[in-house]
C-alpha cells in the first residue's frame, strides 16, 4: 500500500521514492506527495523523474507528466512522456504542481468553513461539495438561501477567513471520534466500517481556549490557517432537489477581470 505523504504533512511537494509496479501507461509508487481524486478534490498533477545516486532529478528524457492520480487498492499514476516508463525498482523524484495544489487546499479549506458556516447558522447539513482549481460548489439539505442569506453566507465566511484561525489535522481512532466528536459535523456514518483510524482536520476556534469551529474527517488537503484561502465570493444558488441547495462560490483572485 503506497505510503500517502499530504496524510502527515499536505506542504510537501517533492519527495523521493520507488516504483513498485508499472501498469500500462501507470506506476506504482512505495510512498507518495501526489494527491488522488477523491472526497470532492480532483487530482494533483506534476512531474516524475528518474533520481540519480544524489537523490535529484537526472538530466535527459528519463522524465514524465502526473496527469492523473486514482486511489483503488492502492495509489495509481498515470504517466504521460516519450521516455518508456520507469522499470520496477527504480528511484524516482516527485514534484507537485505546487500552483494547482495551492488553489485546491485554499477551495477545499473553505468549503469546511462554508459547511460549519450552515450547520451552525442555518441548520443545513452538507450533503455534497465538489471543487476545482478556480471554482468550488456546495450541497446542502435546505429548503432555499434566499438572496440576503447568500450575502449573509459571504460576510460570515469573509469574518471567518480574516481571523486567520489555524487549520490543523491529526489521527484519530475511529472508536474514540464517534465517542467524543460531534457527529453531525463529522459525518463518521458515511464512512465505511473498514476505515477504523482517521484524519481529523481542525479549524481553531478565535483562541486556544475556544472549542474548534469545525471538527471533520477528511483526508484531503488544507491551508494552514483561514487567512490563506483569501477573500471569498459567493456567486450563487440553485435547488437541487427536493430540500436541497447548491451554493456555489470563488476566490477573489479568480473572478475574470
Amino acid at each position: 500500500m503506497t505510503e500517502r505523504l499530504h496524510l502527515a504533512d499536505d506542504s510537501v511537494l517533492r519527495f523521493e521514492a520507488t516504483v513498485e509496479r508499472v501498469l500500462d501507461d501507470r506506476v506504482v509508487l512505495d510512498r507518495t506527495a501526489f494527491y488522488a481524486t477523491g472526497g470532492g478534490q480532483p487530482h494533483d498533477t506534476g512531474t516524475l523523474h528518474v533520481a540519480g545516486d544524489d537523490g535529484e532529478p537526472t538530466p535527459g528524457d528519463s522524465s514524465w507528466r502526473v496527469v492523473d492520480v486514482q486511489k483503488k487498492d492502492t495509489v495509481y499514476h498515470t504517466l504521460d512522456g516519450d521516455a518508456p516508463l520507469p522499470a520496477v525498482g527504480t528511484r524516482v523524484v516527485g514534484a507537485v504542481d505546487a500552483e494547482r495544489r495551492r488553489n485546491h487546499s485554499r477551495y477545499h479549506t473553505a468549503q469546511h468553513l462554508l459547511s460549519a458556516l450552515l450547520l451552525t447558522e442555518f441548520d443545513a447539513p452538507t450533503t455534497g461539495n465538489q471543487l476545482y482549481d478556480d471554482h468550488a460548489h456546495l450541497d446542502a439539505a435546505y429548503d432555499r438561501f434566499e438572496a440576503d442569506d447568500l450575502d449573509r453566507i459571504e460576510r460570515r465566511l469573509n469574518e471567518l477567513v480574516e481571523e486567520a484561525r489555524p487549520v490543523t489535522s491529526y489521527t484519530m481512532d475511529r472508536e474514540t471520534a464517534e465517542a467524543t466528536l460531534d457527529a453531525e459535523r463529522t459525518r463518521l456514518d458515511l464512512l465505511p466500517d473498514s476505515i477504523t483510524e482517521l484524519r481529523i482536520v481542525e479549524i481553531g476556534g478565535r483562541g486556544p481556549d475556544d472549542y474548534p469551529y469545525d471538527q471533520t474527517a477528511c483526508a484531503g488537503t488544507h491551508v494552514g490557517d483561514t487567512a490563506e484561502i483569501g477573500e471569498v465570493v459567493v456567486t450563487g444558488r440553485e435547488t437541487k432537489g427536493a430540500d436541497e441547495e447548491r451554493v456555489r462560490f470563488v476566490l477573489a483572485d479568480h473572478l475574470e477581470g
